[in-house]
Formats: C-alpha cells, sequence, structure tokens
C-alpha cells in the first residue's frame, strides 16, 4: 500500500543555488558588522583621539580609579599629580575619561 504512494509522489528538485544557501550566513555577517564591529571601531577611534590630545592640567581618571591633574605628557606615559606631594607615572592608556581641560 505505501509502495503505491511513493510511486505517487513527485520527484524530488535539485538542491537549492547556493546563494539561498549562504544568504542567511551573510545576512547575520552584515547585521553582526553594523551592531557590533563597527560601534567598537568608531569608539576605539574616539578614545584615542582623546589620549592623544592629552595635555598638561587635563584632569582625568584612570581604569583603576585615580583621580588627577596631568603634570606632564610623554610619548607613551604622563605624570598625574594626585594629591599635594603625590605624582604617578602611568600609561597613557591608563586613562578611562578626561574630567575637563584647562
Amino acid at each position: 500500500m505505501w509502495y503505491n504512494v511513493l510511486l505517487l509522489a513527485q520527484p524530488a528538485d535539485g538542491a537549492p543555488s547556493p546563494l539561498v544557501t549562504f544568504l542567511p550566513l551573510i545576512l547575520i555577517f552584515i547585521v553582526f558588522y553594523f551592531f557590533l564591529i563597527r560601534p567598537q571601531k568608531k569608539k576605539e577611534e574616539q578614545r584615542q583621539k582623546m589620549i592623544a590630545a592629552l595635555k598638561k592640567g587635563d584632569k582625568v581618571v584612570t581604569i583603576g580609579g585615580i583621580h588627577g591633574t596631568v603634570t606632564q605628557v610623554d610619548e607613551t606615559s604622563l605624570l598625574l599629580q594626585v594629591d599635594t606631594n603625590t605624582k604617578l607615572r602611568v600609561e597613557k592608556s591608563a586613562i578611562a575619561t578626561v574630567l575637563s581641560k584647562e
């Protein structure tokens, strides 16, 4: 009985085109790029500009939460005055935010 049903069934078509197969993967990559990669690149560019613009007198916060005023800027590091007689040398990459510019 089932044999007759199988004989009446239409033959299967060929495999779908490669474009249809890869289309969901391509769409996922596009969404991933516009929602994750691109905003991260913009954020990193802004951070690099902020670090490059550091100068003497800027009030900053490090990634460790230390507040200080920039007293000297070198190529890769800077000197922060944390208190009256306390200065710390930190890498420029350790700066999280610039609070104010003077």
